[in-house]
């Protein structure tokens, strides 16, 4: 019940945000930002639940009620030993609370019965799950879900908790200072990585990889899209080291040093700076691969699906050779692995010859983006003829659209 206001436990839930938060600053304190953002969302469902649970919007109340984040002030005026609420036979009705309690402005909130009915005379939760809201006096308060007899008072719990979420967030930002508030990702600033091949075949390109990427961090620099964190992993025979940093100018600055030499024998360590770069890199990271080369390690390949999908993070890979090779067996490695895994990872897999790469950097720009979502994606082969519907409103901007392949046409047809 505390977690979720129900039966009255007021003191109980409020105790469970406010050593919430004191936890979420303390882990801040710790750069332990995971747990922190654990927690936080913990305290949040708890803080938006008292005002779908209880009857403060039925108390004409428009604002957050503040006690609930500050330990030192008392909960007041709580509806102790009274009945609340009137019996609604059809379970529906509008506004069961009592006139007296609603007079007096006292804070009440619906029992929950998930196995077993019992309660004393006061108001239920509601709802099929209630086994209380059987029992006199019937119905329910919950404002959880939006119904015909409930329509005004659930947008007005609705509009108070997201107000008294943002004055929660504000308290920890306080706490915490602007950075390490970023850090725990309430904003989503991304963490921008760049896996290189430094090998010897790339000595024509990497000179070209390495204006491309001064170019994304100059570009993204002071605005609201610069990266938290900038990750860099080179990869030879051996790969790595994985060099971290926030500072764009150190960035640029390591970026300099690489120089393409050794290597040579075609296949690559492509995979393994790439589990690197994933393991290195916080989830829901933007990866960008730049290798001329197949995978040497393909036998890597389940591995790096999986980290894809338990990171949440976006792969592009930005290949400069030959498209002509073919497989010698099942397990031998071609580009064709690296469009799998940019497919996977809701990236893309770009062939470009080297004075084509400088064009990576508007693809790079454009799927950097905090506010990114990938409306439509397809991926066929071979290729046909074929169309592809997708819904855009008025909460998009910046549509972009990649055609990848060979001898593409296409139409773009608007519905209006």
């Amino acid at each position: 019940a505390p977690h979720h206001f129900s039966s009255e436990a007021f003191l109980e839930g409020r105790s469970l945000i406010t050593q919430g938060m004191a936890a979420i600053k303390a882990n801040i304190r710790k750069e332990n930002f995971q747990a922190a953002r654990e927690t936080l969302g913990r305290v949040l469902h708890t803080l938006q639940d008292f005002y779908s649970h209880s009857n403060w919007v039925e108390l004409d109340n428009t604002e957050p009620y503040i006690n609930l984040i500050r330990p030192d002030l008392p909960l007041e005026n709580l509806a102790k030993d009274t009945a609340t609420c009137s019996d609604c036979v059809s379970g529906t009705c509008p506004n069961p609370i009592l006139p007296n309690i609603l007079k007096e402005k006292k804070l009440t909130s619906g029992y929950m019965g998930i196995f077993s009915s019992d309660k004393p005379k006061k108001c239920s939760h509601g709802g099929a799950s209630d086994l209380t809201s059987t029992a006199v006096p019937r119905g329910g308060i919950s404002k959880d879900e939006r119904r015909s007899d409930n329509v005004a008072l659930h947008n007005a719990a609705v509009n108070v908790a997201t107000a008294a979420s943002l004055e929660l967030l504000q308290d920890i930002r306080l706490a915490a200072g602007d950075n390490d508030f970023l850090m725990m990702g309430i904003a989503r600033s991304s963490v921008l990585s760049f896996v290189i091949d430094t090998t010897g075949s790339m000595s024509d390109d990497i000179d070209e990889a390495r204006a491309v990427v001064y170019e994304i961090i100059d570009s993204k620099k002071g605005t609201q899209d610069e990266p938290s964190e900038y990750i860099l992993v080179p990869f030879n025979d051996p790969f790595g080291p994985l060099i971290r940093t926030t500072d764009p100018n150190k960035m640029k600055s390591e970026i300099s040093k690489l120089t393409a030499n050794d290597g040579g024998d075609t296949p690559e360590m492509c995979l393994s700076g790439l589990q690197l770069a994933l393991t290195g890199a916080p989830a829901s990271s933007h990866i960008y691969v730049f290798t001329d080369a197949t995978a040497k390690d393909i036998d890597l390949k389940d591995t790096i699906v999986a980290l894809i999908r338990s990171t949440k993070s976006t792969v592009s890979f930005f290949m400069t050779g030959a498209s002509s090779r073919r497989r010698r067996s099942l397990r031998a490695a071609s580009f064709d692995d690296y469009k799998d895994l940019a497919l996977v990872s809701g990236g893309q897999a770009i062939q470009v010859s080297k004075k084509q790469l400088p064009q990576a950097t508007d693809v790079i720009l454009d799927t950097s983006t905090s506010a990114l979502v990938t409306v439509l994606q397809r991926a066929r082969n071979p290729g046909k003829q074929e169309t592809f519907p997708f819904t855009l409103d008025q909460s998009l901007k910046n549509i972009t659209i990649y055609i990848t392949g060979t001898s593409i046409t296409f139409t773009l047809t608007n519905p209006d």
